[in-house]
């Protein structure tokens, strides 16, 4: 039996987080993954993280993972991989499976990161060939560069579902309709408004009735549900597709916590152990951290990862108590700013009918995935002004203030509290270098100069599809629907190393579509 000072189970974004805060600490470390890549869903994940500069905000997740992987690396953290923890034992004792053998191994310590589950649903036809998980189309595309299907319908308009939806565009997929049987709109608004936008219908209060064919997908129909949930007759809608998407949420995988004895509690995002603000479960000892905690962001399971770790060097007498409590505050400080908001933990499940600026929650953003030409205005980051400037179409109080750092004259200000609305300062003299646009995670940012020429404007928008349009390409200007509204001309492409792969692409617009035009569709050339 191999001995080490902690054993961490997981090597994802919480697990490698708790590995380097451990191991800075002096600890001897290894860390089992069952996947043949350390990392877990980071390397997936292309789209930039939200937050600030602390949560690695404006990072895509797989350089996150990148930089994490390098960090444990020169820290002397061991990454055993293709290694599935069969067994975990109130005596910190683990069994391992490697290469098709058993091995034993014992920690002073154990922290269990092992992360969530995808959920399914059931429906008639559900278990066809093409009914896949939102993570599993992540990882064709993402890490095998393989297109899951050529129409697909995604089941779940939360965070993962949004994220997917754009990101199965970028690969080229048509996404036919994202359903959810929720009434409203469950992620960030900035997420649904950018697939709305790119012409993507959204049916909320619906739920799918049955997948059709035989040997694989051919279509799916859809029904309206009622406030009982139940499908309303003659509501049936019928789509063409091949690919049946679900991201239904996230279940944490906390059978190890349960099978070494911890205690243990059902909570509304799963069946997980009891912890105490350091992570440390009911035996000493053995700490959790991420998702098998409780399912949030990647982000506060980082943070989380890193509170376990210095945690498990202090319970071993690697750090000591005041070192602790000290970084623990200010891990602590970094964590609660993330779960503050409409999205804070308090409030899942509650109808939140104003910001925190006392402004009135878009209504049809919650309904149908964009923000309405009537409530767009409300926004203090929607503005009218000489010249170029920027238009921040930023309406919910979620973490993250990228704009408010990158902007070189400081222009945009969100403040302390990193869940406020952004706000545009005009008397600060906006140049246009359009780093604001390219740092929006939420690409909610565009650049508007209503004084390009009589009877234009130009607007400057976020990009990342390819191929790349070219100045002079003719399309169509699409609003806030993904409805063509106007003739657009490509007039400038951006692409720099600083914008990170999101390039700028602005076009010319008659002036009195420069508030509503926010996506460009190029027009296909006859062969």
């Amino acid at each position: 039996m191999t001995r080490y000072d902690l054993i961490i189970i997981g090597a994802g974004p919480a697990g490698l987080s708790a590995a380097i805060e451990a191991a800075a600490c002096g600890l001897k470390v290894i860390v089992f993954d069952e996947n043949a890549k350390p990392g877990g869903q980071l390397f997936k994940q292309i789209h930039k993280f939200f937050g600030s500069k602390e949560h690695k905000a404006k990072i895509r997740g797989y350089q996150i993972g990148e930089e994490l992987l390098k960090e444990a690396n020169e820290n002397g953290v061991e990454v055993v991989l293709n290694a599935t923890v069969a067994g975990l034992y109130q005596d910190k004792e683990i069994t391992v499976s490697i290469d098709q053998e058993i091995r034993h191994y014992k920690g002073d310590a154990v922290i269990v990161a092992t992360g969530a589950s995808e959920n399914m649903v059931p429906f008639e036809g559900w278990t066809l060939p093409g009914v896949i998980g939102a993570g599993a189309a992540q990882t064709m595309m993402n890490l095998h560069g393989v297109r899951p299907g050529s129409r697909v319908l995604m089941l779940g308009s939360g965070n993962v579902g949004l994220v997917v939806s754009f990101q199965l565009l970028q690969a080229g997929c048509e996404v036919v309709a994202l359903v959810d049987a929720a009434p409203k709109v469950g992620g960030y608004g900035v997420h649904a408004a950018k697939v709305a936008r790119c012409g993507v219908p959204f049916y909320l209060s619906h739920t799918i009735i049955k997948a059709e064919g035989t040997d694989r997908v051919t279509g799916v129909t859809i029904g309206e549900v009622d406030k009982n949930w139940q499908v309303i007759p003659g509501s049936s809608k019928h789509f063409e597709a091949d690919t049946i998407c679900l991201a239904v949420g996230l279940s944490p995988m906390s059978q190890l916590t349960k099978m070494a004895g911890c205690d243990m509690k059902d909570t509304p995002t799963g069946y997980v152990p009891v912890c105490d603000e350091t992570g440390a479960t009911s035996i000493p000892g053995i700490f959790a951290a991420g998702d098998v905690s409780g399912i949030e962001e990647a982000s506060s399971a980082m943070i989380e990862g890193r509170i376990a770790g210095i945690s498990a060097a202090e319970y071993l007498g690697f750090a000591t108590r005041e070192k602790q409590e000290e970084r623990i505050k200010e891990l602590k400080e970094a964590l609660v700013s993330l779960r503050e908001g409409m999205f804070a933990p308090e409030n899942r499940g509650k109808n939140v009918e104003k910001t925190d600026e006392g402004i009135d929650v878009s209504l049809n953003l919650l309904k149908k995935g964009y923000v309405a030409d009537s409530e767009i205005s409300r926004f203090p980051g929607v503005t009218r002004g000489k010249g170029i400037h920027p238009v921040i179409e930023c309406t919910q109080n979620i973490p993250c203030n990228p704009c408010q750092d990158s902007c070189p004259r400081k222009c945009i200000l969100v403040g302390n509290k990193i869940t406020a609305l952004p706000v545009f300062q005009e008397e600060k003299g906006c140049t246009g270098c359009g780093l604001c646009v390219s740092s929006c995670s939420g690409q909610a940012i565009f650049l508007i100069n209503e004084e390009l020429e009589p009877g234009f404007a130009s607007i400057t928008m976020p990009y990342e599809f390819l191929p790349l349009p070219e100045p002079g390409d003719m399309g169509a200007g699409l609003d806030r629907s993904g409805a063509e509204v106007c003739e657009a001309e490509v007039i400038e492409v951006k692409s720099k190393k600083a914008y990170d792969h999101t390039s700028l692409l602005t076009i010319k617009v008659p002036v009195d579509m420069a508030m509503k035009a926010r996506f460009f569709r190029r027009q296909e050339v006859e062969t």
